[in-house]
């Protein structure tokens, strides 16, 4: 979809960079991929070789130091050619924790070999099976033996990319919930080298789901972590992963404005192209107008995630901001996923157009990484002074 002569874009040549590479993967690749229930290597392997999936990481080690808007646009045009950034966008979101709160050391030993691709950062253990989003109430535990490493016991689910990821970025209870004063205390935040991990003490279980995610459950038996791969300050975790879930709420939703960016130009496309009773079916109102709200819904989306994302980059507190534009996001992309489906009729349905693939992929984003029931939630009571909902 082109933009306006009117509206500047600092990041045109890094999106026509993304588009240019994403055509090299055009829908039968996804279509292959998707029959397997197969990792998109090659096109992970792309974005990394192209410094993509470093864009965060400072310039001093190897990274190219841009903004999250930066990395927002990316994430932006991958959707919007069609393809999918799911398989590897958690490097992005993770690496504010570890941007923000890890040590000299491990920044100097970790983040040059993330950003040359010898290592991948793709896996967030936080959601749990008894604990959903209620992240307080998780129970994996991290124990401390000795002066040199800690005892990794529980269970994660929804981990995805785990099979796929050198590194782990996990979150433990360090502390009981009965022996701290707030319910905030004693989570900490480990980065777990899942290649020294022994395959008994740690065990990855992939979960069958509508879409290719590779997603999966991780099982942790007595897994020892190097007390030096903790991040931060032990008990401080819960407000390090915040900053990276603010992070990820724009990324996401970013890619949810890809996806209405595609939604809308494949049904205008075929509005345009396609004939009954001699003439285009875009000239039936009942056609154009649910296009032209999708289009309304993306441009409103999108204005609130260059918000979220200034905010971000300014350092101010994006709670709302952040949440508002994964909300109206993932909104617009799944009101344009069920247009274009309309606007195509069976061939909506059909493998070789990918309206059906990229439908099924876009209505992950309405329940995760967090639902829009719990955005509501949070809106009313901490934006809007609303009782707290039950």
């Amino acid at each position: 979809m082109s933009k306006r002569p009117t509206e500047p874009d600092q990041y045109a040549d890094i999106r026509e960079s993304v588009r240019a590479l994403c055509a090299k993967f055009p829908g039968e690749y996804w279509r292959a991929l998707d029959r397997d229930r197969a990792y998109p290597t090659d096109f992970v392997n792309a974005l990394t070789e192209a410094g993509y999936l470093a864009a965060l990481i400072p310039e001093e080690f190897g990274g190219s130091g841009l903004t999250i808007s930066a990395a927002a646009a990316i994430l932006e045009e991958v959707h919007a050619a069609g393809c999918n950034g799911a398989a590897c966008h958690a490097q992005m979101y993770t690496m504010g924790t570890i941007l923000r709160h890890g040590s000299p050391e491990q920044k100097a030993r970790y983040l040059p070999k993330i950003a040359s691709g010898e290592l991948r950062l793709q896996a967030f253990g936080v959601t749990e099976p008894t604990s959903g989003t209620d992240t307080l109430a998780l129970r994996t535990t991290a124990k401390r033996e000795g002066n040199d490493h800690y005892v990794i016991n529980g269970q994660k689910i929804w981990t995805s990319r785990a099979e796929h990821s050198d590194l782990m970025l996990l979150l433990a209870r360090t502390t009981p919930r009965d022996q701290v004063k707030k319910r905030t205390d004693g989570l900490s935040v480990f980065l777990v080298d899942m290649r020294l991990a022994q395959s008994a003490k740690m065990n990855i279980t992939p979960i069958r789901t509508m879409m290719n995610h590779a997603t999966t459950q991780v099982f942790f038996d007595d897994l020892r972590v190097p007390a030096e791969n903790l991040i931060g300050e032990e008990g401080s975790g819960f407000r390090y992963i915040l900053a990276g879930m603010n992070a990820e709420r724009i990324l996401i939703a970013a890619e949810c404005v890809g996806d209405a960016k595609w939604f809308i130009a494949k049904a205008t496309a075929y509005a345009k192209e396609r004939e009954l009773f001699g003439r285009p079916i875009g000239q039936n109102q009942g056609v154009q107008f649910p296009i032209a709200r999708a289009y309304a819904q993306m441009r409103a989306a999108e204005l609130m995630v260059h918000e979220a994302a200034r905010k971000y980059e300014a350092g101010e507190d994006i709670g709302p901001e952040a949440n508002m534009a994964k909300l109206l996001a993932a909104d617009a992309s799944w009101f344009a996923a069920d247009m274009c489906v309309q606007t195509h009729g069976g061939f909506g349905f059909a493998e070789e157009y990918d309206v059906e693939r990229k439908f099924r992929e876009t209505r992950l984003y309405q329940v995760a990484p967090i639902s829009t029931n719990m955005i509501l939630s949070y809106l009313a009571e901490h934006v809007l002074g609303l009782p707290r909902s039950y």
